[in-house]
């Protein structure tokens, strides 16, 4: 029988997800590859001169024209080699980047940019990693690696409503307001947008709604209503600042992370397992948890709630809870090992991707620990600390390895969106939206 992702079931899998997580407390978290001094500097030499390369071809790539095109070619050619020398992936790994994810993550970046040139590169770059998240479910569930329409409505409803809901600048009356609207729609009403903003959330579920009828996939929407629901509940409870107990604000993130995930894997599936289902999940609390880390600066400055900020402002180094993150990345990757669907190269990539998101955090966060703690976690780090810190701006500002790399992909003449549902055409409400279709058969006839 097909699971039902109602409350109850999202109720017992956060239940579940706090005892594996409580298991993994007093964990020594030390698995995982060690880099020698040596062998840090050799990747360290490798990162540089990608770096170096990147930055002069950006120059040449500033000129425009044939000149552009063809340094945006040079720039691509580099990450074969950065990938494989400076973070030690073995070829499988790179050619399954190189030849899958990057494509199809340009692929999404294409669509979302045509379809709404005023949305801000963060935010293409924000929805394209959660894309990437469900591209590496797909093999999982015994899928092929490809985007789809539904995976580009939900990817873009988080800079569109997940972005919207957390922005501090809008009213909490009209958050909530939007917020009933949106969860309507979701449970299938026929709502006219009354703003551009919501135009375009209205479009992300049409895009879903096209490839998963609502007759047919129930779990599809059941899941997105699981993690709307947990954002209102964590809107709901942030406003209860410091009077939230540990066990909820645990709660809280195991909700928020684990149903967005879990709608991952219905959204690209249509129907999971139990065992694909409960690995989701699983999945969704560990890059929840993993990303509380890295905001851990901001969360204080903001006050927000999560588990490394409470444990900074009682006066404790996060070494302890971030050991047992590391021991729970573990048992999640252990999870997907057991999955009887997909290969090996993409189960060990994303082990080293949970673990280097972990350890990459660390280094920036490096105030919160012990010294003792950041030597042990600096020798699990292709890396040295002081390395990452001093290249930080270069690789993640405005010209920055990574903007540079995602740009230059993004830009790419042949990209194929064939497959996809025209961009241009899904804005406005579903009489604009058949409107706009039958003035391009029109003008196709024409």
């Amino acid at each position: 029988m097909e699971r039902c992702f109602n409350s109850a079931w999202v109720q017992s899998r956060i239940a579940d997800a706090v005892g594996e997580w409580g298991a993994c407390a007093g964990a020594s978290g030390g698995g995982g590859p060690r880099f020698s001094s040596e062998e840090q500097r050799k990747r360290e030499a490798a990162y540089d001169e990608a770096l170096d390369r990147v930055e002069r071809e950006a120059k040449s790539a500033g000129r425009g024209g044939k000149s552009r095109a063809e340094a945006q070619g040079r720039v691509r050619e580099v990450f074969p080699r950065f990938a494989t020398v400076a973070l030690g992936l073995e070829d499988e790994a790179v050619q399954m980047l190189t030849d899958r994810f990057i494509p199809l993550g340009t692929q999404f970046a294409q669509w979302a940019t045509r379809f709404d040139p005023a949305l801000a590169m963060a935010d293409v770059v924000q929805s394209c990693r959660n894309a990437w998240t469900v591209c590496g479910i797909q093999p999982l569930v015994g899928d092929c690696m490809q985007m789809t329409p539904a995976i580009i409505g939900y990817s873009l409803l988080y800079p569109y409503s997940d972005n919207y809901l957390d922005d501090r600048r809008i009213a909490k009356e009209r958050k909530l307001e939007f917020s009933a609207r949106f969860r309507n729609r979701l449970c299938g009403l026929e709502i006219a947008p009354r703003d551009r903003h919501e135009a375009a959330v209205w479009a992300m579920v049409r895009l879903i709604e096209g490839q998963y009828p609502r007759w047919q996939f129930q779990r599809v929407y059941e899941s997105l209503l699981a993690i709307h629901q947990a954002q209102e509940d964590s809107m709901a409870q942030q406003r209860r600042g410091g009077l939230l107990t540990q066990a909820e604000v645990l709660r809280l993130s195991c909700a928020k992370g684990g149903t967005s995930v879990l709608a991952d894997a219905c959204l690209c599936h249509g129907y999971l397992s139990d065992d694909e289902a409960s690995f989701a999940f699983n999945w969704g609390v560990l890059l929840q948890l993993g990303d509380d880390l890295q905001d851990v600066e901001e969360d204080l400055k903001q006050r927000s709630a999560t588990l490394f900020t409470r444990a900074v402002e009682s006066g404790m180094p996060l070494d302890g809870v971030v050991r047992q993150l590391l021991a729970f990345s573990e048992r999640v990757a252990d999870q997907a090992d057991a999955l009887p669907h997909g290969d090996a190269a993409l189960k060990n990539l994303l082990r080293m991707s949970w673990r280097s998101l972990i350890v990459m955090a660390v280094a920036r966060a490096r105030d919160y620990f012990t010294r003792g703690f950041l030597d042990e976690v600096e020798m699990q780090s292709p890396f040295r600390f002081g390395f990452l810190r001093a290249r930080s701006k270069r690789l993640s500002g405005r010209r920055g390895l990574y903007r540079v790399l995602f740009e230059s992909f993004l830009e790419s003449a042949d990209v194929d969106l064939s497959d996809l549902p025209a961009p241009e055409s899904w804005m406005g409400t579903p009489a604009d939206v058949r409107l706009n279709r039958v003035r391009r058969l029109a003008a196709s006839i024409g």
